[in-house]
């Protein structure tokens, strides 16, 4: 397995978020979004002209996506919402399936067909979390079982899905039914070694996070508390790991015009002291050149 300590990685973005998430290559304007949550922000970054706006909210996001329409959609503490950049308005779409007091939406993302597709996180850290998805009329449940929804992705044939379970280790793929949005065949597509007590974060892999795939068809996981970016194979053999100067990766994206340029967000809420005073781009978006484009981004339909 190349092991990758040096791959360039710059920071594209120097103010940093608390909790950086879900970055997305917006296909029309060509700018990067991602979200702050437990900052309850939304940022744009437009790397042709350096400028970063962002705008603030009572209620944290968990993932946002791009809608046919030019507005964006926002999968939220409080619900699903259609966002209007220009006048900054919110309108609802979907009240949220959940306790809001004890869970939220997380990672989310749209299917190959352009439906919504969005996990939450049990904040009690039991295995209460679910994914459902949404087609523009209500959220279906789809899959259940899991304590931190992430890591959703679709093979470049779109007849594979991944969905992982950052609190279990583990990371799964589904035969997906591009026609249905239907799944099946539910399996471990790979897992990672838990963190035991006592054991140093330089000895601990990290556990999988937010991910991307690119058009050969392999799977780029963020691995949060690892310091470092895996790329699997679709038969989920590690085949690069990137180190980054950061302990805590959230999720990758594929941006630029070319889409071979890899954005990863990172967070640095509740960190020690120490490791932030050592790790000053904790929190900022990193960039790295790769080789092999990534996937465009996916399109809400409804």
């Amino acid at each position: 397995m190349p092991r990758d300590p040096d791959a360039g990685i710059r920071a594209a973005v120097t103010e940093p978020s608390l909790l950086g998430e879900s970055p997305l290559w917006h296909p029309r304007e060509q700018v990067l979004y991602w979200c702050d949550i437990p900052g309850k922000r939304l940022n744009r970054f437009d790397p042709r002209s350096g400028e970063h706006t962002h705008w603030d909210f009572d209620a944290e996001p968990g993932s946002c996506a791009p809608c046919l329409d030019g507005t964006l959609l926002l999968a939220m503490r409080d619900g699903l919402w259609r966002f209007d950049r220009a006048s900054g308005e919110r309108l609802p779409l979907a009240k949220p399936p959940y306790d809001p007091h004890t869970e939220r939406f997380n990672d989310g993302k749209c299917d190959p067909q352009g439906r919504f597709w969005v996990g939450t996180i049990h904040e009690p850290r039991e295995p209460k979390a679910a994914l459902y998805c949404f087609e523009g009329r209500e959220l279906q449940r789809k899959a259940e079982g899991v304590t931190t929804s992430n890591g959703l992705a679709w093979s470049p044939d779109g007849r594979t899905m991944y969905w992982s379970d950052t609190r279990a280790h583990t990371v799964y793929a589904f035969d997906f039914d591009l026609g249905t949005g239907e799944l099946s065949c539910r399996r471990v597509f790979a897992s990672f070694p838990a963190r035991q007590p006592g054991q140093d974060l330089a000895d601990y892999g990290g556990r999988p996070d937010g991910a991307a795939v690119d058009a050969e068809g392999c799977y780029w996981v963020a691995m949060f508390e690892g310091g470092r970016v895996l790329r699997l194979s679709p038969a989920g053999e590690v085949v690069r790991e990137v180190v980054l100067p950061v302990q805590c990766a959230t999720m990758p994206c594929f941006g630029g015009a070319d889409l071979k340029t890899l954005y990863v967000t990172t967070s640095r809420e509740n960190r020690p002291p120490a490791e932030l005073a050592q790790q000053p781009l904790a929190g900022c978006v990193l960039a790295l050149a790769v080789d092999v484009p990534g996937l465009p981004v996916n399109v809400f339909a409804s």
